[in-house]
């Protein structure tokens, strides 16, 4: 696209935007995950700018989000240590990104199952929700993540600050009830901080607030663990690569779907791994594409990375003279901010309409939720997926099943070419026909033995047509070698028809059809005709 000054208005009006969601977010993450308010800047600053200078997506706003917070505080209270560990985490999360792109298998997000995506983030949005409990009601963050939190709860209430609940409950009232026409003025996020803010400066003076913030330019952290560390770290490292790419692509799908343009997937997985090794380098959390701060930005005029570059400018900017007007944010209004995020992050359109779900995806639905909350997260996708693609293949088995016809061919209406028909029975079919039709998996592959064995225990000769196959994959292509040696049992001789393209591909590779001579293998109906009337003493 060419860049005029239309564009860049649109990108100064979307990257001042952006900032002004990314502050009090940045800051409320930064809390959340251990790191303190200035990690949560560092990473808006760190993977914003070089997630967009070298990512695939027009638009995309990143910095710290919900999963790769709750992610990052797991990997402080259980894998590391020290802040050197954590960090070192980062940074090698960050590599192992880099390298998922530049391996080009960012598309395959794309084709992660929606009830494994909602599934996923509702378990964040909880996550998230629970965890701020503590600070809601005035209380010291629980260690141990969501479970931890719901293990003090029970104390937390005894013993609530009152000011505190009443800050934090203001807070998330105006972030629920600002209205949606003024958010492009003032974003809801910035409005709700200010006035959780105020109250605690005007009235509720004594509740639990920021403190001390580091201002100027980070310090590189240098500190880098022991070899047998980073072999340990390889874990959790895996799990902020997963996530922050699943987290990232989700979020340039919808920035896709918002201005009908088309992301670099593989791009976009180098960018944000930069990002995040730079991040971790200089002290800050991991991050990936924010979808708030990339809807807003779209919303208020950004059209290209420069938005997402500019933001970052403006966030560093804000940080070198930032420190002593961030000290005295009471950390309630902060779990205010962070409990509305929640609640937007919890996917509410797919669980208002639970009830119609199929079963198969509600189960799918629900176990990920639940993982994701009681377990952890790299857990619950993985089994999300897997029971995702459980279900889908259940579905893709009846389909697949479906195209196959196996039918007796009548003697006498199957050999009507041959000269002399008279003494052939009317009602004997000694030959067969099994016709593959579309693609065939694993879905279909170990009951396709089943359904057709039977049939060809029938027969003297059995036809395999492959005429209208489009594809067979190494399972189901070995299947198609287990009929052929139950034949071969039965003492069922067998042609086999139409072979092309793909399926033979597939067929020559695996060595299937070795056991059928060669000049049983026709290309048409009358070629297979004459050879099963040669078969049946008929030629």
């Amino acid at each position: 696209m060419n860049y005029n000054f239309q564009t860049f208005r649109g990108d100064l009006f979307g990257g001042i935007t952006s900032t002004v969601v990314a502050l009090p977010v940045a800051l409320g993450f930064g809390v959340a995950s251990g790191l303190g308010a200035a990690a949560g800047i560092y990473s808006a600053i760190a993977v914003g700018f070089f997630a967009s200078v070298f990512g695939g997506t027009r638009s995309q706003i990143s910095g710290p989000t919900g999963p790769m917070t709750i992610a990052m505080a797991v990997i402080v209270t259980t894998h590391a240590a020290n802040l050197g560990e954590a960090l070192a985490v980062v940074i090698l999360g960050g590599l192992l990104q880099v390298l998922l792109g530049l391996s080009r298998i960012g598309r395959f997000v794309a084709y992660t199952p929606h009830v494994v995506v909602s599934g996923f983030m509702s378990g964040i949005g909880i996550i998230v929700i629970l965890i701020q409990l503590m600070p809601f009601l005035g209380a010291p963050t629980a260690p141990g993540g969501a479970m931890g939190a719901i293990g003090a709860l029970p104390e937390a209430l005894g013993n609530i600050n009152i000011s505190a609940f009443t800050i934090a409950l203001g807070t998330l009232a105006v972030g629920l009830l600002w209205p949606r026409r003024l958010s492009r003025l003032l974003p809801a996020p910035l409005v709700a901080l200010l006035a959780g803010t105020l109250l605690s400066l005007l009235w509720f003076n004594d509740a639990p607030v920021i403190g001390p913030v580091p201002t100027g330019l980070p310090e590189i952290q240098l500190a880098w663990p022991g070899a047998g560390f980073l072999i340990r770290a390889l874990e959790p490292a895996l799990i902020l690569a997963l996530l922050g790419s699943v987290d990232s692509l989700l979020t340039s799908l919808i920035a896709d779907s918002l201005t009908g343009t088309r992301h670099n997937p593989n791009r976009e997985l180098v960018g944000q791994g930069i990002g995040n090794m730079v991040s971790g380098l200089f002290g800050g959390l991991p991050g990936a594409g924010a979808t708030m701060g990339t809807v807003t930005n779209i919303r208020a005029g950004g059209q290209t990375q420069v938005s997402g570059v500019l933001r970052a400018a403006l966030l560093l900017g804000l940080l070198l003279g930032l420190g002593r007007y961030v000290e005295p944010i009471p950390l309630a209004a902060l779990a205010g901010v962070l409990f509305k995020i929640g609640l937007d992050i919890v996917d509410w359109r797919l669980l208002s309409r639970v009830h119609r779900l199929r079963p198969e995806h509600l189960l799918v639905m629900l176990l990920t939720l639940s993982l994701t909350v009681f377990v952890d997260l790299i857990t619950a996708v993985a089994i999300g997926l897997i029971a995702a693609g459980m279900a889908h293949a259940r579905q893709l088995e009846n389909l697949e099943l479906d195209s196959v016809v196996s039918v007796p061919l009548l003697d006498q209406t199957f050999f009507a070419g041959y000269r002399d028909t008279s003494g052939l029975d009317p009602y004997l079919a000694r030959v067969g026909l099994v016709a593959l039709r579309g693609s065939f998996t694993v879905a279909s592959s170990q009951k396709l033995v089943s359904v057709i064995s039977a049939d060809i225990r029938d027969h003297e000769v059995v036809i395999f047509d492959f005429s209208d196959a489009t594809y067979l994959d190494d399972s189901a292509a070995m299947v198609i070698e287990q009929l052929l040696d139950v034949a071969a049992r039965e003492r069922t001789e067998c042609i086999v028809m139409g072979v092309s393209g793909s399926v033979a591909d597939t067929l020559r590779t695996l060595n299937i059809l070795r056991q059928i001579p060669k000049d049983r293998i026709v290309d048409s109906l009358d070629e297979a005709r004459q050879k099963a009337g040669e078969i049946c003493g008929l030629g």
